[in-house]
C-alpha cells in the first residue's frame, strides 16, 4: 500500500486532471511510442502556439479523472503509453494538430480517442473534425462570403460609371 504522501500526490494529480477535463472544450488521447525528441519538441511547440495543453499521463490517474467527469468510455483505450492534448478555447485545434502529426509519423503516433463537449467521439469524427480549417480560417471565410456581394456590386457600379472606357467625370461632360 502506498504511503500517505504518495497517495496524496496522486489524489492531487487526479483532482487537477479532473478540473482540466471539466474545463476543456475538447481533447485527444494519443499513443506516442517511438517518436524522437526532435519530433516531440516540434509537436509541443505547435500545440503551445495554438493554446493546446499537452501532457503525458498515467493511465490509472487519467482513468479516475475521466470517470469523475463522465468520460468513462475512455477506459477501454487507456493502456500502453498515453498522452493527452486538451484545448479550452479552440475545440478543433488539438484534433487538427494531432491528426497532422499522426499522418506524418505513421505507426509511431496514433490517435486513441477524443472527446468534445463532454462526449467521447469516434475516430472517424475526430478525423473529419481535424480536416476543418482553424477558427480564424473559418471567420476569414465567413467574412469573405459576406464581402463578396458588396465587392461585386462595387465592380458593376464602377463599370457602369465608366462607359466606353471613360472615367465617369469625363462621360458627364
Amino acid at each position: 500500500m502506498p504511503n500517505a504522501k504518495v497517495l496524496s500526490e496522486k489524489q492531487a494529480i487526479v483532482a487537477s486532471l479532473t478540473e482540466t477535463l471539466q474545463s476543456a472544450s475538447s481533447g485527444v488521447l494519443v499513443d506516442y511510442k517511438g517518436i524522437t525528441v526532435a519530433e516531440d519538441t516540434a509537436l509541443r511547440a505547435e500545440l503551445r502556439e495554438n493554446g493546446v495543453e499537452y501532457t503525458v499521463v498515467k493511465n490509472t490517474l487519467l482513468r479516475r479523472a475521466a470517470d469523475n467527469v463522465g468520460l468513462g468510455e475512455l477506459d477501454e483505450v487507456l493502456n500502453g503509453t498515453t498522452s493527452i492534448a486538451i484545448s479550452k478555447d479552440d475545440p478543433i485545434a488539438p484534433m487538427r494538430i494531432i491528426n497532422k502529426y499522426s499522418k506524418q509519423l505513421g505507426d509511431r503516433f496514433n490517435i486513441k480517442a477524443g472527446f468534445m463537449d463532454g462526449q467521447v467521439l469516434p475516430l472517424e469524427d475526430i478525423a473529419a473534425l481535424a480536416e476543418l480549417p482553424s477558427k480564424d480560417g473559418l471567420v476569414a471565410q465567413l467574412l469573405g462570403m459576406m464581402l463578396a456581394p458588396i465587392t461585386s456590386l462595387a465592380i458593376v457600379l464602377k463599370a457602369i460609371a465608366e462607359k466606353d472606357g471613360q472615367p465617369a467625370e469625363e462621360a458627364a461632360e
